[in-house]
């Protein structure tokens, strides 16, 4: 395969050969080390790769070697300061032309997000940063940051913004990067969208139910009991959205046995046959060894079940969770539900 590998320049091979060749050119100590942050199939991989390699000329070895170099360096650049300022480095170390090729190999491999300068930021940070922005410059920013960031941000917000902001990033669909630049020029962050020119999938109702999943109780129901009122048919497909069948792993086994005392049987069975073994197990484990073992044979007798009444059976169980939690009688375990004070 690699026998003439050797007369190669570093422009002609593949990324999996170039990783083989810096692999060698390591040694196996330092290889060992790398190896111990892929996943398996990475690592069968290239070791395969490794064993075809046959020859690999000081040219091919340097020109790889210097190629990781400069995506380190780049990364490096892009971590401190950002796309524009990677760049900016290095065009003085590389020459334009290059230290584009270098970022451009870097942001689609990677895909560097925009806002990662405000990423890194503190919650509070970011609070202070975006409070006095239009409500849709607010929702594109916390669309990008990770959800626990976000969720902190909304919980800050005044009451009356925080629907409003909530809305806008369900109803986001694409957004087009001269608006994200425009964005991020208006905020001075050190980002810029330099290489990728392609539309960005961003918000949408995935984006604000995950936000929504993690903000507390209070903000959650305040945002929900608004967008009922202006849109009753968001706030319902949210509702649907926010607390899956699957979510019911989130509950201590107290929690999981108040909600079974209200769920019948048969929705039971048929909610069970479309879920994971770990729900399976943790329904199982919370019932008496005669109900559980009677609920399994009945589900074996049962036979195949459409798709669409194991999602009527669960969303009947959701929704007696969310009662049962509105009511303040179980408790779902949910991350970052402190307040944020600023």
């Amino acid at each position: 395969m690699a026998g003439g590998r050797g007369s190669h320049t570093s422009d002609d091979i593949s990324g999996i050969q170039k990783a083989a060749i810096l692999l060698i050119a390591l040694g196996p100590e330092k290889s060992s080390l790398i190896f111990k942050h892929l996943k398996e199939d990475e690592i069968e991989e290239l070791t395969l790769e490794i064993a075809n390699t046959r020859s690999i000329t000081p040219q091919l070895k340097e020109d790889v070697i210097n190629e990781f170099y400069e995506v380190c360096l780049a990364q490096q650049y892009i971590a401190e300061g950002g796309l524009g300022y990677a760049k900016e480095l290095l065009e003085n170390a590389l020459g334009s032309e290059k230290a584009m090729e270098v970022i451009g190999k870097l942001t689609s491999s990677l895909q560097v997000k925009p806002f990662e300068f405000v990423r890194k930021a503190d919650a509070s940070q970011i609070l202070s940063f975006i409070q006095d922005e239009h409500p849709q410059t607010i929702a594109l920013i916390l669309s990008y940051l990770d959800p626990k960031q976000s969720s902190l941000v909304l919980s800050a917000l005044a009451p009356e913004r925080q629907a409003d902001v909530a809305k806008r990033i369900a109803s986001m669909d694409r957004t087009s990067p001269d608006v994200i630049k425009e964005v991020e020029t208006v905020l001075e962050t050190k980002l810029s969208s330099l290489v990728n020119q392609d539309y960005t999938d961003v918000g949408g109702v995935d984006a604000v139910v995950e936000i929504l999943n993690t903000v507390d109780r209070g903000t959650e129901k305040h945002i929900m009991e608004t967008l009922e009122i202006e849109d009753p048919e968001l706030a319902d497909e949210i509702r649907k959205k926010m607390f899956v069948f699957e979510d019911i792993l989130l509950l201590d086994d107290k929690a999981i046995q108040r909600v079974l005392r209200d769920v019948e049987n048969s929705d039971l069975e048929v909610a069970l046959k479309g879920s994971t073994e770990q729900v399976q197990n943790a329904i199982f484990g919370n019932l008496s060894k005669r109900l559980a073992s009677m609920i399994k044979e009945d589900m074996e007798f049962m036979g195949p079940v459409r798709m669409k009444d194991v999602e009527e059976a669960q969303q009947k169980i959701v929704n007696i969770i969310r009662k049962l939690e509105d009511a303040g009688e179980i408790v779902i375990s949910r991350g970052g539900g402190d307040e944020l004070v600023v």
